[in-house]
């Protein structure tokens, strides 16, 4: 494993609730890695799991979602949307060969700056422990061929 790997992890971030909470932590100077790309979301129920995929086929190492807590969605039931869709997107990016490890889901409400901090240093370090995301050429084909298959309309006799 190289010893100066720094991971690029891509965040995928509610404009309502984790965006603020990281903008807290960022106003508040709290340390933590640089290694995240904040990709902000109205909604982590509007999440596409493609979005996951084309992170991982542009070289990501990691992925992380993070909304706000159950309950407290500015779109009411988008968060619980997201969880329950989570469930799926880890089974398919196993299929696709990603380990669980690479993708990660929290919430983060607007006042947790310092849980943020926490959780990006987490993920960082797991992320550097894995070492680099090498599957991404395998990961292309797979999605290339899923996106190419031409569904065919069945005869009727």
């Amino acid at each position: 494993m190289e010893t100066d790997f720094e991971p690029k992890i891509i965040a995928f971030v509610c404009n309502w609730c984790t965006y603020a909470g990281a903008d807290l932590a960022g106003t508040s100077r709290l340390k933590y890695a640089g290694n995240v790309r904040v990709i902000k979301v109205p909604c982590t129920g509007r999440i596409d799991f493609m979005f996951l995929v084309r992170a991982f086929e542009q070289g990501a190492d990691a992925v992380l979602v993070s909304g706000c807590h159950p309950g407290d969605c500015h779109y009411n039931e988008g968060n619980y949307y997201a969880r329950r869709r989570w469930t799926i997107f880890r089974k398919l990016l196993h299929f696709l060969g990603i380990e669980e490890d690479r993708l990660h889901f929290a919430w983060v409400s607007a006042a947790e700056g310092q849980k943020w901090a926490d959780l990006v240093n987490e993920v960082t370090a797991r992320v550097r422990e894995l070492g680099p995301f090498t599957g991404y050429r395998q990961l292309m084909e797979k999605s290339r061929l899923t996106q190419s298959a031409e569904v065919q309309p069945l005869e009727r006799k």
